[in-house]
């Protein structure tokens, strides 16, 4: 397995340069590239359907929409009646989004070289250790920014948080946290990655 660093490419060159060995520098640059670019633009897997990202974007929130209205709904059942002064800032409830390598997005780098995208699908079935900070990943920067009051038609609660981590085709690292990101099986759910404060809500799917 391959890691390749997204805010560092030319740590990703390091590490094509050393399992690829029989690349040109220029052939190795374009292969470290590409498989940036299918970490940054992986797509979205959400409800078993895929979403590219920035295209999708609508589509993604609003299939989320009933996710995030039923994980509302608990927090405001399960909200004490009186609020003391003193209490602490209750934590996030995640809402996770799966991720995977988007091989179309890294194929575009290297048009018209046949023999790359070869390189690169082999790379990605071999596996791929993305580490990242949540900027760089394409669907993460833009769901930090969505605003859900205004797709939903409703106040929602701040202690929602929507996380994309990889579950098909890829590992990843989110820096500053130092584990691996969990897999779910399945890419929907309220879970509690460590190293976030758990909570479990009772939530029952319409």
């Amino acid at each position: 397995m391959i890691t390749i660093q997204l805010t560092k490419l030319e740590s990703a060159l390091d590490q094509i340069r050393k399992t690829q060995p029989k690349l040109l520098a220029a052939d190795a640059a374009l292969i470290a590239t590409a498989l940036s670019v299918t970490g940054r633009h992986a797509i979205a897997i959400y409800e078993g359907e895929q979403f590219v990202w920035p295209d999708d974007y609508e589509r993604l929130t609003h299939s989320m929409v009933g996710q995030i209205e039923m994980v509302n709904e608990a927090i405001e059942h399960n909200a004490p009646k009186r609020v003391s002064k003193t209490a602490v800032e209750e934590e996030p409830v995640i809402v996770t989004v799966g991720l995977m390598p988007n091989l179309t997005a890294g194929e575009q780098v290297l048009v018209g070289r046949d023999d790359l995208k070869a390189v690169l699908s082999d790379l990605l079935q071999e596996g791929v250790e993305f580490v990242y900070a949540s900027t760089d990943i394409g669907w993460q920067w833009a769901l930090d920014r969505a605003n859900w009051n205004t797709i939903s038609g409703n106040d929602v609660s701040r202690r929602i948080k929507v996380k994309a981590s990889f579950t098909e085709g890829a590992v990843g690292i989110e820096m500053g946290l130092g584990t691996p990101k969990k897999r779910p099986s399945r890419a929907k759910g309220i879970v509690e990655p460590d190293p976030e404060p758990e909570i479990e809500l009772d939530i029952e799917a319409e």
